[in-house]
């Protein structure tokens, strides 16, 4: 709006001008003025148009799905781009179905198809109902599908088609940056109202004092233009137009580097958000561990043994045939030969391990698949923390089921076990205590533990009959290792000193849970470990004295992990960023200030529901994101401390003068040369800095802290009001001090000596700005191409406008020692600006 404005005043300057002083020495004014807005229109129009080719790529990144597929008889993982029809889709409980298709076989599939159709409740795909439409999620079961159609040529394709799809909304650090720019742009408006008024009164005077009220020339149209133009250029520099723009910078520049980083920001606002976070609320499997799982040690048949690679355990043979029923049955994973003729292991981490230690006992997952049929399957569920399968045992066997899972969930549904010597025994007190003591010693060395029984049902019984919850046989426990990601303890100790707060919530054992909490550093002596029967069962009282405390919940449900996280955020007023994978995740991703979802073990619906997706699983990747949150949030606090000192010199420099003087040293074309330093290349240079270390050894901003803090207010008014004094010096002391006292044109030299030491103060002071409390600020300087990019550029301009451009600027060519002075005064910014963050110092 006010560059619309100064394109009217820059219209009737020209048209005066002219008519009055004739081509091109009228045009001067007029054409400096449109060469100012065109240099801000162009240089803001580049950055957002990089920024917007940023989000495009962001948005592609977002979009890549993987999915399994079998193709020409070979199963492969491939991208959502690359299915074609004809293929055949594997699909699990917390997938999106990527395509149009047609149910071919599998169990217990429902549909949650709200996202298409509205609808909420979920729809049972069968033979009956056989069609998948894409976009819709499985909520439960698994399946195969012969995909139809793909693209815009799916039912969700055509109903995206009549959309298009908005940019994110505004973040709230912009929102709370748009009220800052408000509240002084219109202190600056009221400033240039009150510029302007003094400007004409001082016009009004003289020609009151002429005679001459009633008579005016076109000198006297183009100096009431002029002072026009200084009052709207007064509302230009002090509208800070570059606060939003530094926001978006900002979060561009931190999310592309994150994405390098392997962290994919799915919302705009989670960037700074992050920053500010002060619990994280983590997962143990694949986040704080490697997700690389293998069986290290067994019980089977009442006998603990270490499982060593490349030697077969000697086990009794009706032992080994009901293990190898169950693991190669009871199973979500797959053993399939790729193109290379390879044997794959297709599955979760834990399915792959278990699977292995079956071929590692000397199984063939096909011969047992083929030697049973697969009458139903109940997948794994955090509710249930098991999975079960019911299988047709060959030549009228019956019905026999499987199931595996949390080791004392499915240890307490069995009443039998199998002895050493491979027979069916009761499960006595004895015995029992004695697995139960094997589960606790593999807990307690950090293994993670399953279960493995059987039941024979009743020939009567149905398919559509859920699997029974008692009356199994023990088959044998398993410890499996899932060894702690590498630089965990690290970031751990990283987040603690950093005043973040990390709690493991995880659905294994609390022994597991515990032993690998401490090997990360999470459990401390002081902190509590409790498991989620207990923690939901308590009352609100309790609640309130236990959540501080609470370092590791185990055994938890999603609505354990749900609960958690909204007390933290509601009671205790954190901001709490929390894991997750599974589609059960998705009410606590939700729930949380930040939502980070897993890129490789996550389901889609996770990754929907999640505002950071950490690509790698990795822990160490969220401390990054937090580090990357802090430092936008301290880029734009320096490019505010920045803003805000020019803002106020600038407006009160020329409104004094206005006053005192009756005309303005720093022209139209003088105020947007400054306003593009202050606004675009300002944001440019400051909103990209890296991280450093240093952000994480404060403790977070929190939910509640003020944006301009006390620290920024000291350097503001520091720098402020040594600009002040060297502007007002120069102004009334400059003439004698340059000996500018015989010069024809003195008036119009020392206004370009004041014009340019004013943009040295500017430079210099960015250059502060680089640190808010640090004295060292150009440590690093050199690292940041874009910062020393900014700075040579802009000094580079301010020569040729102060050399070249003396009829559009309003300046004259200086001398060596004029140059030098006006440098110096600049400089003399950074050892002040030192001095004030050692004299005056203030916690941060």
């Amino acid at each position: 709006m006010t560059l619309m404005i100064l394109a009217v005043c820059a219209f009737f300057s020209l048209i005066v001008g002219i008519a009055t002083e004739g081509w091109p020495g009228g045009a001067h004014d007029g054409l400096g003025i449109v060469a100012s807005i065109l240099l801000v229109v162009f240089v803001t129009a580049t950055s957002d148009y990089r920024q917007s080719l940023q989000f495009k790529d962001l948005d592609k990144e977002k979009k890549k799905i993987s999915i399994q597929v079998t193709r020409n008889g070979y199963r492969q993982k491939l991208s959502i781009y690359e299915l074609l029809p004809g293929d055949i889709v594997h699909l699990a409980i917390g997938d999106q179905v990527p395509a149009d298709g047609l149910f071919l076989e599998g169990f217990s599939v429902l549909i949650d198809e709200s996202s298409l159709t509205g609808e909420s409740e979920p729809v049972i795909i069968s033979n009956e109902n056989p069609f998948l439409l894409s976009g819709t999620k499985v909520q439960d079961g698994s399946c195969k599908m012969l995909v139809t159609n793909v693209g815009m040529r799916t039912q969700w394709g055509k109903l995206m088609a009549t959309l298009t799809e908005g940019g994110d909304d505004e973040t709230p650090l912009q929102v709370k940056l748009n009220g800052v720019a408000t509240v002084i742009g219109k202190i600056g408006l009221f400033f240039a109202i009150v510029t302007f008024a003094v400007l004409v009164q001082k016009i009004f005077i003289r020609k009151w004092q002429d005679g001459t009220t009633l008579v005016w020339s076109g000198d006297d149209a183009l100096e009431l233009l002029e002072y026009f133009a200084v009052a709207v250029t007064i509302v230009v520099v002090a509208v800070p137009e570059g606060l939003p723009l530094a926001v978006t910078l900002s979060l561009a520049f931190a999310m592309k580097k994150m994405m390098n980083d392997k962290a994919l920001v799915r919302h705009l606002a989670a960037c700074e958000t992050m920053g500010s976070a002060t619990s994280i609320c983590s997962d143990k499997t694949g986040t704080l561990t490697t997700n690389h799982m293998t069986v290290v040690k067994s019980c089977i048949g009442m006998t603990v043994s270490d499982v060593v690679p490349g030697q077969q355990q000697q086990l009794p043979r009706p032992a080994l045939e009901v293990l190898l029923q169950s693991i190669f049955n009871n199973t979500a994973g797959e053993v399939v030969v790729n193109e290379e003729g390879k044997r794959e292991i297709l599955g979760t981490p834990t399915e792959t391990a278990i699977l292995e230690f079956g071929l590692s006992l000397g199984g063939d997952f096909h011969t047992e698949r083929n030697t049973c049929k697969l009458v139903k399957i109940e997948p794994f569920n955090s509710t249930k923390k098991r999975m079960g399968v019911v299988l047709e045992l060959p030549d009228q066997g019956g019905l026999r089921a499987h199931t595996k899972g949390a080791s004392e969930i499915v240890l307490a549904a069995c009443d039998k076990a199998i002895n050493s010597n491979g027979e069916v025994v009761p499960l006595d007190d004895a015995s029992r205590d004695y697995l139960t003591e094997t589960i606790d010693q593999f807990a307690n060395e950090a293994l993670r533990t399953l279960c493995l029984a059987y039941t024979d049902l009743e020939n009567g019984v149905s398919a559509d009959e859920a699997i029974p919850s008692s009356g199994f046989t023990c088959i044998g426990i398993v410890g499996i290792k899932d060894p702690v990601r590498p630089g965990v303890r690290e970031s751990v100790a990283l987040c603690r000193s950093a005043g973040v707060t990390v709690r493991m919530v995880t659905g294994d054992n609390i022994n597991t849970a515990k032993a690998i909490a401490r090997e990360c550093g999470i459990l401390t002596d002081d902190g509590i470990a409790i498991e989620g029967p207990v923690f939901r069962e308590m009352s609100l009282e309790q609640l309130q004295e236990v959540i501080p405390k609470i370092q590791v919940m185990a055994r938890s449900s999603p609505l354990d992990k749900h609960t958690l996280v909204k007390h933290l955020r509601t009671t205790f007023n954190e901001v709490v960023a929390v894991t997750g994978d599974g589609t059960n995740d998705a009410p606590a991703l939700h729930e949380a200030d930040i939502g980070l979802a897993m890129g490789i073990a996550g389901t889609e619906v996770a990754k929907e529901s999640a505002d950071v997706i950490i690509l790698d699983d990795n822990f160490s990747t969220i401390v990054t994101v937090a580090k990357w949150g802090r430092s936008v949030y301290v880029n734009i606090q320096k490019f505010v401390q920045f803003q805000l000192t020019v803002n106020i010199v600038a407006l009160v420099v020329n409104f004094s003068s206005a006053c005192l003087t009756g005309s303005a040293p720093l022209t139209a074309v003088q105020l947007l040369w400054v306003n593009m330093i202050m606004d675009t290349l300002g944001a440019l240079a400051l909103a990209t800095e890296p991280p450093n270390e240093a952000l994480m050894t404060k403790t977070p901003v929190g939910r509640k802290g003020n944006f301009i803090s006390p620290v920024m207010w000291r350097n503001i008014l520091g720098q402020s009001l040594y600009q002040f004094f060297v502007i007002w010096f120069l102004q009334a002391y400059g003439e004698s001090v340059f000996k500018l006292d015989g010069c024809s044109n003195s008036g119009l030299i020392l206004n370009t000596i004041i014009f340019n030491t004013f943009v040295f103060c500017q430079l210099f002071n960015e250059v502060n700005s680089r640190d808010m409390e640090k004295i060292n600020v150009l440590e690093g300087i050199l690292g940041n191409n874009v910062f020393v990019t900014v700075l040579g550029s802009t000094v580079v301009f301010q020569i040729v406008i102060i050399e070249y451009l003396g009829t559009f600027a309003n300046t004259i060519p200086l001398t060596l020692v004029q140059w030098f002075v006006c440098v110096f005064i600049g400089f003399l910014s950074m050892p002040i600006a030192a001095g004030v963050k050692k004299y005056i110092p203030m916690d941060s």
